[in-house]
């Protein structure tokens, strides 16, 4: 395919050539799916790369704490006992949980006081300073003399997931889209090797998003950013590799696979719509949030380690445990150590085992499975003129709802269990009081949406 590359630009001209480029995928995916039985099928299925966990991912610890000094202490150890890379969680992060390191340029500073920065993986976490803390980032390289190009990064910048988790832009959806080729051409002149925009679902996976809408949205994310590099004047070949996606993943060891499977499909059929040859897709993943219990917040070490199987059998290039005290407490260091050990252990038995083999066929079902149904919730959102005015519209805070009731329903029928508190429930099981509250922060906006809820398995069952 080699879809000509419309000359206007702005919304509209982005959505008309986004739908052509669509339309000619799914007119090939349509005719492919007629022909074809289903194991054929699920060859045609097949991701870019098998999976092959002879090396095990990069091992990435959240930094969230809300004193910069204590983060500093945290990060040290984390990396001292085995730990590849640091992700920092500023406050007011969807994924901060009510927690978060300070949204400056001096606790950003401090937090990485004396980490090596370049043997270190960083990941900065999409917040509502995603676009400052790149340049809080420059100045402390300044500073160091640390050059950008040694740098290992993932900037996590997503506009549609910190759009949906916090309900409000800064900016009109057309001055948004306007500016980011300028700030793409600045990323591009430092020269950075790594990950500036990534498609987050996990915002929406943990807002009740079954796995086919968190990669419809995440899929809808990547394509805007295929279109802003375009209008950056940068080759899309060059730009695919500065696309990362960040992915939740639960318990259920099946279904995590065929979900980072459908994933990396997708992304190769919306590369091959660019006349782009298949690149690896750059995936983090990270333990579900909403499947973690406060009642029994030991067997969220179990459901972890399930979870953490998963993406390193799938081959995911970083993964992330969330502290199994999480939804109790503000993490002590022996909640953190619980999910660093998990993955060192997990990731050497994959090095150990050292084997390549193929998904099995009931995951490779699955993936088509799930991967037709992610494409149908993708072209819902392009024709109801992309991510950014679906959300802005309440659509697919609609359809999740509409997810989440019958995820509730499935708990409330005792189709979907939770150990420990609905499976072999803990006896004299409580809740315990966060010590740290939730701090909501306020923030101007131009653009307003309904913010998507963080609700838990937990919770959900509850309130059913």
């Amino acid at each position: 395919m080699n879809p000509t590359v419309a000359s206007e630009h702005g919304m509209k001209g982005d959505n008309r050539r986004g739908s052509s480029r669509l339309g000619m995928i799914a007119r090939e995916h349509e005719s492919t799916t007629d022909r074809l039985d289903g194991s054929v099928r699920a060859r045609e299925m097949a991701p870019v790369t098998a999976e092959s966990p002879a090396s095990r991912p990069k091992i990435i610890q959240r930094i969230d704490d809300p004193s910069p000094e204590a983060a500093n202490r945290q990060a040290l150890e984390e990396l001292h006992h085995g730990a590849d890379g640091l992700a920092i969680v500023f406050e007011g992060a969807p994924n901060a949980f009510g927690h978060g390191l300070p949204a400056t340029a001096e606790a950003l500073a401090t937090a990485l006081r004396d980490v090596p920065l370049t043997r270190t993986h960083l990941r900065l976490d999409v917040h509502p300073q995603s676009r400052a803390s790149i340049d809080w980032l420059v100045q402390i390289l300044g500073a160091r003399r640390v050059s950008p190009d040694r740098l290992d990064i993932s900037f996590g910048f997503d506009p549609a997931s910190l759009f949906a988790g916090s309900g409000r832009l800064r900016m009109s959806i057309e001055a948004l889209l306007a500016s980011m080729p300028q700030s793409l051409a600045h990323f591009f002149a430092l020269a950075v090797p790594g990950i500036l925009l990534e498609a987050d679902g996990r915002v929406f996976h943990n807002a009740g998003a079954t796995d086919a809408q968190e990669l419809g949205v995440m899929l809808a994310s990547a394509l805007s950013y295929l279109r802003m590099f375009e209008d950056a004047r940068q080759p899309v070949l060059y730009a695919a590799a500065h696309i990362g996606f960040s992915v939740s993943i639960d318990q259920d060891h099946r279904r995590s696979r065929a979900k980072l499977r459908a994933l990396r499909d997708l992304w190769g059929r919306v590369l091959e719509s660019y006349s782009v040859p298949p690149i690896e897709a750059t995936i983090h993943a990270e333990t579900s949030y909403r499947m973690l219990t406060s009642r029994a917040p030991e067997t969220n070490v179990a459901r972890s380690m399930i979870a953490a199987m998963a993406a390193i059998d799938a081959g995911v290039s970083s993964l992330s445990l969330l502290p199994p005290a999480l939804p109790s407490e503000f993490p002590d260091a022996r909640s953190r150590r619980a999910a660093r050990n998990t993955l060192l252990v997990l990731g050497e038995e994959a090095k150990l085992a050292a084997r390549t083999h193929a998904a099995d066929a009931d995951v490779v079902a699955l993936a088509s499975e799930i991967g037709e149904q992610a494409w149908l919730e993708l072209r819902r959102i392009e024709d109801e003129g992309g991510v950014l005015r679906s959300l802005h519209e309440g659509r697919i805070q609609q359809r999740i709802a509409e997810s989440r009731a019958a995820l509730a329903a499935s708990l409330r029928e005792g189709e979907s269990r939770i150990v420990g508190t609905t499976l072999h429930a803990t006896k004299n099981g409580r809740r315990m009081a966060p010590s740290v509250p939730v701090r909501t922060l306020t923030e101007d906006g131009v653009v307003f949406c309904e913010p998507l809820p963080v609700v838990r398995l937990e919770e959900l069952l509850q309130s059913a």
